[in-house]
């Protein structure tokens, strides 16, 4: 016995050397290659090394491994990527997988699936940038969410919540209706009446005199105030008692600059109605006078109408950070600057840097190039100190410029590819809808809609294939939300 398990144990040995010298010829996509034994059993686990030691195995193994094989030359057929396959090698020779540019990440991915190649042998600069594609697609599908619930709502929703979500859509979605869209159109234009009669409100010609002498706003002009502030009330209300979360609304930012425009119209209203001599006080006059101000903040009502300000407000946000160096460099070099002018000019009789908090301001106007000339230097040293201060101020503010233009300019064409590839999944999504209406049963109970199919209480998307796959595939209600990151890789890569 002792023999005859040696015997075995030296030809199992002799196997593995000889599948390990072994050469073999794959085929991927139409590039021919050849592999060694030695290189592929490094990773035993994976599919290649499987095919190392198919001379012991079935021919229905050896289809399972590949998608044709030719048992004469020992040819191995695989329909996929040769580019991505260069990659795959890498994992053999170095130990990890580079995923090179111009291949889309998530279908790389799938490569290294079918390879059976885990995702942790990929190189952590290619994690990172698959990290971005996934929350881009994510996005994408969160989006494209979104327009479908805006365009259909929830069908197992009741009839106070259907209307609450068509008021919803009709005051906050302008591009889920045409009415919407004409909403809209006159909230911007009463947006715009509205700002232009508070600013010619104030020209000393178009007021009027009251009792007492004083200047006052025209009565025309009051009562177009008073019809804007009327529709930005209802419009207010409207969104209010429509919104899904009420605490969330009231919080957000545009919704309170909302508030703000229209707060100060009737607080002004409630202290003239308890009478002149309420209204002679002097805190209650200088209150009505900075409620009147007040009313500016309804110029950043056009953001709720204006993508491109609403970009600059993501974008700034997004560059915090440089930000932060800017005013870190300008208050540096006001105080270091002010200080030497304070110093040099101290002696000088007719000096006007009386003290360095004083000089605050001349630094101020000097490192930003402005200038104004109300204060500056009379001495040699004080003339030398404020060039540098300029130069300085230069340099200090165009240093972190850059970075914040390119933030902008990422995060603007980031936001023109998210509306494009969920416009174009829309459009999919509807051909498909028509498509599949055609072909649906009698029997069954659908309603098809522009973007979808209704079944019964549950709304499923119709998406497209994944690449390589074969028909269109109607994902399930529990993987909407990921067959739609997975339909929507398209646009991204």
């Amino acid at each position: 016995m002792d023999g005859l398990t040696l015997r075995a144990l030296q030809c199992q040995v002799s196997q593995n050397a000889q599948a390990e010298e072994a050469e073999i010829t794959v085929n991927i996509g139409g590039v021919k290659q050849v592999l060694y034994g030695d290189v592929l059993t490094r990773y035993p686990d994976t599919r290649l090394a499987e095919l190392v030691d198919c001379s012991l195995k079935t021919s229905e193994d050896i289809y399972a491994l590949c998608d044709d094989y030719d048992p004469e030359t020992g040819e191995f057929y695989f329909d996929r990527d040769p580019d991505a396959f260069k990659c795959i090698m890498e994992l053999y020779y170095y130990g990890e997988v580079h995923m090179k540019r111009g291949i889309c990440p998530i279908c790389f991915m799938k490569e290294m699936d079918f390879w059976k190649i885990g995702p942790d042998f990929l190189d952590e600069c290619c994690k990172g940038h698959l990290q971005e594609v996934q929350d881009e697609l994510a996005e994408i599908a969160e989006k494209v969410r979104t327009i479908l619930v805006d365009r259909e709502g929830d069908p197992s929703a009741g009839g106070w919540q259907r209307f609450q979500m068509c008021v919803w859509r009709l005051m906050e979605k302008p591009e889920s209706s045409l009415p919407a869209h004409v909403i809209a159109i006159v909230s911007f234009i009463f947006i715009l009446v509205s700002s232009v009669v508070m600013c010619v409100g104030t020209i000393p010609d178009l007021q009027v005199e009251d009792s007492e002498g004083n200047l006052s706003e025209h009565p025309t002009l009051e009562v177009i105030e008073t019809v804007c502030i009327g529709w930005f009330t209802i419009e207010y209300i409207l969104r209010l008692i429509s919104c899904p979360n009420k605490v969330k609304f009231v919080l957000a930012f545009m919704n309170i600059v909302d508030f703000m425009a229209i707060m100060p119209f009737y607080v002004v209203l409630i202290l003239t109605s308890f009478g002149a001599g309420v209204m002679e006080l002097a805190n209650v006059q200088q209150a009505v006078q900075a409620l009147r101000i007040m009313r500016i903040a309804r110029i950043f009502k056009l953001a709720r109408h204006s993508s491109g300000l609403q970009t600059l407000t993501s974008a700034l946000k997004s560059s915090f950070k440089e930000l932060g160096l800017l005013l870190m460099y300008m208050g540096v070099g006001v105080f270091l600057f002010s200080a030497l002018g304070y110093t040099m000019e101290q002696n000088h009789p007719d000096t006007l840097f009386t003290s360095i908090p004083q000089s605050f301001w001349w630094a101020v106007i000097t490192m930003t190039t402005v200038g104004y000339g109300d204060v500056y230097p009379k001495t040699t040293l004080g003339r030398c100190n404020a060039a540098i201060s300029f130069l300085c101020g230069v340099i200090a503010i165009a240093l972190p410029i850059h970075p914040i233009i390119n933030n902008f300019v990422l995060f603007y064409n980031k936001q023109q590819v998210l509306e494009t590839a969920a416009r174009h999944e829309i459009e999919l999504m509807a051909l498909r809808s028509e498509d599949s209406g055609r072909e649906a049963s009698p029997g069954a109970h659908k309603h098809v809609c522009g973007a979808g199919v209704w079944d019964s209480d549950t709304y499923i998307p119709l998406l497209k294939a994944p690449r390589g796959g074969a028909g269109i595939q109607t994902p399930s209600t529990d993987a909407s939300f990921e067959s739609t990151v997975e339909a929507t890789e398209y646009f991204i890569s």
